[in-house]
């Protein structure tokens, strides 16, 4: 016998039994998304690699550790897209959809990074991102929150997430930070660890976004970014949080929250949870006003932000109260040679009469005992029975699999009328 081959160490199936919640999830996403006027995009899941060199940074661990890039046939570098933003950018920019106009938009779909999979963080994971191109005012930022927060409420998982913001300022109120950040590290260089010394040069923020324990006190103790803020960062941060607190919307202010790409400026927001161990942040974001213009177009402004489907499945309370929408309404059984010949027909009948039910038929036959068995366990709440009598008379036999009951045989007109309650 030929070896099994399983799936790659961090990539996960998707099996039915869990499909519904993803379903639930994703039409939640899908009614939110409309309700705030945002349009789906849907990205490719290759790009060239020198997208995200240019958007995320060399000098991360996104660029550095966990991309999985590749040459193709022609010799061309591409990458599987470890996050969604650049690639919705590009595709604007190469389609002309920020010539003098405003975007909202949405996508959703797998992504890629090579990391130690542990749960809540996997090789391929899911996103849906959002992105609002053309809006300078503190107002589009208000409103990506508001739209998450209405997201958490419809799912039931409001009382779970906590938001913390921050703002990173512009990128010369940023350079004039760095300097102070780097000197203050250097002072603490032996205390630093590997990871930081490295970033040190070459990007010192990223050092008060380590995971480190070890570097709680060091970065405690650094300086405090909205303190290098101009006249108007201030007022945008300021703004920002007026029309958070108008709308009831509870936040934190993290001054150690940094992001961890390079693009992002000014507002800068985390949705975290204690519900999940480790992997505390479910949905971040912020603005990246200046990745335009350093993907060759013109200087403009742009806010989104990104959530992990898996982090939120995981927050759902009682899952499994959505695998019984899928369950089939209707189980047909079919026993006789007549019953059989009809069987396929009859279904196709109910199914126009009924376009929201589901059907499900019997196939590959079996007596009536083990038919009416798989009718049980399809989870159907109730079992129609189609016999060689029933096919003759054009009537239907129908039997409550969930509730007490005596089987009943109704013609085809009351059997629809029946069904039609258990829609």
């Amino acid at each position: 016998m030929a070896e099994k081959i399983q799936a790659i160490r961090g990539m996960h199936d998707i099996l039915p039994d869990q499909s519904p919640r993803w379903q639930h999830v994703e039409a939640v996403l899908r009614r939110v998304m409309g309700a705030y006027g945002y349009r789906e995009i849907r990205l490719p899941i290759v790009e060239k690699t020198e997208l995200f060199k240019r958007s995320i940074g060399e000098v991360t661990d996104i660029v550095e550790k966990e991309m999985y890039t590749f040459d193709d046939r022609n010799g061309d570098s591409l990458t599987l897209r470890p996050e969604g933003t650049a690639g919705c950018l590009r595709a604007c920019l190469e389609h002309g959809l920020l010539h003098n106009q405003i975007q909202r938009l949405w996508y959703t779909g797998p992504m890629f990074r090579h990391e130690r999979p542990q749960k809540g963080r996997y090789r391929q994971f899911h996103q849906l991102g959002v992105e609002a191109y053309g809006m300078a005012g503190p107002d589009i930022d208000a409103e990506l929150i508001l739209l998450c927060r209405r997201l958490w409420r419809e799912l039931g998982i409001g009382d779970k997430l906590e938001l913390q913001i921050n703002s990173l300022g512009t990128a010369e109120e940023r350079l004039a930070y760095r300097e102070k950040l780097v000197e203050y590290f250097r002072g603490h260089y032996e205390k630093l660890d590997e990871d930081s010394r490295r970033r040190l040069e070459a990007n010192p923020l990223r050092i008060l976004d380590s995971k480190n324990p070890d570097l709680r006190e060091v970065i405690a103790g650094a300086p405090v970014l909205t303190e290098e803020l101009n006249e108007a960062s201030t007022a945008h941060f300021h703004d920002l949080r007026q029309m958070l607190e108008a709308a009831g919307v509870g936040y934190t202010v993290n001054p150690r929250l940094v992001r961890g790409l390079d693009y992002y400026s000014r507002t800068v927001f985390e949705w975290v949870t204690e519900s999940l161990g480790a992997q505390g942040t479910v949905c971040a974001g912020g603005r990246y006003d200046g990745l335009i213009e350093q993907l060759g177009g013109k200087d403009s402004t742009a806010v989104g932000f990104a959530l992990g489907m898996e982090r939120l499945i995981d927050l759902l309370d009682a899952p499994e109260r959505f695998d019984a929408a899928v369950d089939p309404h209707a189980y047909l059984i079919a026993v006789g040679e007549e019953a059989e010949r009809q069987a396929a027909k009859l279904a196709e009948d109910l199914r126009d009469a009924l376009p929201a039910l589901r059907l499900q038929m019997n196939s590959g036959g079996g007596s009536f005992k083990s038919q009416f068995k798989r009718a049980d366990k399809s989870g159907a709440q109730v079992a129609l029975i189609l016999g060689d009598d029933e096919a003759r008379d054009q009537t239907l036999s129908v039997k409550s699999l969930r509730a007490e009951g005596e089987q009943a045989t109704l013609s085809r007109a009351d059997a629809i009328a029946l069904l039609h309650t258990l829609l």
